[in-house]
């Protein structure tokens, strides 16, 4: 429990609220001192109009997973504001489209100030740890991330004038304080470019992710359901989701062989084109689902496999809504309540269903559903970079330009971490949880200017990582045996030791540091042999280079050309290897990282392991996610 928490005997002001899972949360203010209350909510009404406006003009035909994006005017006493909340299930394209839509209205609007927060809480801060100062940690972020004209601005912990305090001294900020800050003209906020770019990575596929998130297919439904969708295709989401979250008790509408207790009974097929989410369709088709009765009969006159698969994400898609219509919970839902009223319509003959002409006109679009497909050949062809698939001169079906962006941070995040040259010879060196921050203060006064770099404000206290942790991380992650491991770590330690002797015995402090024991400069050659072989084998399977020139690039194709030579004592080929044969090669050493480091996250099954700590360690707070098994 926190420490500004109190309790019924002193003053309880009630239980600390957080966010649903899987849940953002935004708030849009008008702050200018100059404008009454009046004058501040015409000006919400203007912006909530464009918001919908906005929503009309890049949401076209666009489908929420869960929940849309929404405003509502909040009229309180001491101020008014644009708030909404919007669940976004298991697609976090939808939460990035809620980002999206709020920055481009903060650059239509530039006298507003918006915060949003997820149930991670600052969530635009986790995308940009590895830029973040050091003074901004979770526990005094609440309320300093604001988004104003397009810019990630962050309240910093002292006004202008004001006394420079210790991390340890500072109070939570509130959003009154927040508030008066901003309001202030004296109190600038901090902008720093590199942070804005690491919070707004994800938002450079828009708008142009909106189109790419959909997901057109093929599918034979009843033409009832046909009716439903033409409707409003946005039924599909809550209809996936029952189908997707079904348990025994939702399966019992469907064990029957009457079709006239179905709603949608599979006795009238027609084929149309459904617009799914990709989350939804992704959902939909890679569930192990059994035919009900009522389906068997229908399946199994199917023709050709592409027809058997139309009719089977058909039956698929009908089951999903027969569980949601026949669900009590459900019965409050829009959706249900909307599609009831257009059966009632049917059943009195008030509307009259598409005959199988009318549902061609409607349009029958077919997408390729290749992006389901990840092999590792794929995945390898985007960490080099290429987009061609050399065998079928096709484009290679692994993921998108975000996937591809991604991993490479991913990979660079992880060599950044591994080369850091001011780690020294201790070690690793993180940050602590500010713990001691008042050991060491900068002395420099916090000033409140906009600045292209944040300036980090109190001291901080460096850590060693513990030896055998990290050993045993980088063993697992590189699939090394444990014995070459531990000699490898001994080996480093000896250097270690000898560097320091000898540091020493320059300045004339060689007592403090022994000589090496016998024993280790006997087992000195050994070492070094098993170090020299276990080198070779790394550089064999491509993952090693010892070796960094200044051009990561030319490393790695050096490297690769190394690698492409014969071993010694084969015979040389008799004409020299082409480049483009190498190009298969290339990217093997940031596949292999890439992919051990996957494996090792998938292996940990959404516990903390080596793998999440030395990822956390990096900046790196969420990981690819991928449910299917056996990939």
């Amino acid at each position: 429990m926190e420490d500004d928490f109190k309790w019924f005997g002193e003053g309880f002001n009630g239980f600390p609220k957080t966010l649903p899972e899987d849940c953002v949360e935004y708030s849009i203010y008008v702050i200018d001192a100059k404008l009454k209350d009046l004058e501040i909510r015409d000006k919400l009404r203007q912006v909530q109009n464009a918001a919908s406006t906005l929503i009309k003009q890049i949401l076209k035909g666009f489908i929420w997973q869960r929940e849309p994006f929404g405003l509502t005017l909040q009229c309180e006493v001491k101020r008014s504001f644009l708030s909404g909340r919007t669940n976004y299930g298991d697609s976090i394209d939808d939460e990035w489209l809620v980002v999206y839509i709020l920055r481009r209205l903060s650059q239509s609007f530039p006298d507003t100030w918006i915060r949003v927060v997820d149930t991670d809480g600052q969530f635009l801060l986790i995308e940009a740890a590895n830029a973040l100062p050091i003074w901004l940690n979770p526990e005094i972020a609440d309320f300093r991330v604001w988004i104003n004209d397009g810019k990630l601005l962050i309240i910093p912990l002292e006004k202008p004038g004001g006394p420079t305090k210790g991390i340890q001294g500072v109070d939570n900020l509130t959003l009154d304080g927040a508030i008066s800050w901003i309001a202030d003209p004296q109190a600038m906020l901090q902008h720093s470019s590199k942070i804005e770019a690491e919070a707004f990575f994800r938002l450079q596929r828009y708008p142009q992710q909106i189109a790419d998130s959909l997901h057109h297919a093929l599918v034979n439904v009843p033409r009832k359901l046909a009716y439903a969708l033409h409707s409003d295709a946005a039924y599909i989401s809550p209809a996936v989701e029952a189908f997707y979250l079904r348990d025994p008790i939702a399966l019992k509408r469907l064990q029957t062989m009457r079709l006239g207790s179905l709603r949608f009974p599979p006795n009238d097929l027609v084929k149309m084109s459904v617009t799914f989410t990709k989350v939804g369709y992704a959902q939909l088709k890679s569930q192990q689902f059994d035919a009900p009765p009522a389906w068997g009969d229908t399946l199994a006159k199917q023709g050709n496999a592409k027809a058997q698969d139309q009719a089977e994400m058909g039956m698929r898609l009908a089951c999903g809504f027969e569980m949601m219509m026949s669900d009590p919970q459900n019965q409050d839902k829009q959706a249900v309540r909307e599609i009831a009223l257009i059966l009632e319509d049917l059943d009195a003959e008030e509307a009259q269903l598409p005959s199988d002409d009318a549902v061609r006109r409607w349009g029958l679009r077919d997408d390729d559903d290749i992006w389901l497909d990840i092999n590792y050949d794929d995945f390898e062809n985007e960490l080099a970079g290429k987009r061609q698939s050399k065998s079928t001169n096709k484009a290679a079906s692994f993921g998108d330009k975000g996937a591809q962006n991604n991993l490479r941070k991913m990979v660079e995040r992880f060599e950044d971490f591994l080369k850091d040259d001011s780690a020294g010879i201790e070690g690793a060196e993180i940050l602590d949880d500010m713990d001691n921050d008042e050991d060491e203060d900068d002395g420099s006064d916090e000033t409140s200017t906009i600045s292209d770099e944040s300036n980090p404000v109190g001291g901080n206290t460096e850590s060693d990582l513990n030896e055998d942790e990290f050993t045993a991380m980088m063993r697992e992650l590189m699939g090394m045996p444990a014995d070459v491991m531990k000699e490898m770590m001994s080996s480093g330690k000896t250097s270690v030791t000898r560097q320091r002797r000898d540091v020493d015995t320059a300045v004339g402090r060689n007592d403090e540091y022994p000589s090496d024991s016998s024993s280790e400069v006997e087992n000195e050659e050994n070492i070094r042999e098993a170090m020299q072989q276990t080198e070779q084998e790394l550089r064999d399977a491509g993952v090693l280079d010892l070796e960094t020139p200044t051009d990561p690039n030319k490393a790695l194709s050096q490297k690769r050309v190394e690698n492409a030579k014969p071993p010694i004592g084969a015979q040389p080929s008799a004409s020299p290897t082409e480049p483009e044969d190498l190009h298969e090669h290339i990217g093997d050493a940031d596949y292999h990282l890439a992919k051990n480091l996957l494996e090792s996250f998938k292996s940990q099954a959404g516990v903390s392991g080596p793998s999440s700590n030395l990822m956390g360690l990096m900046g790196i707070n969420r990981m690819p996610q991928d449910d299917a098994e056996g990939e």
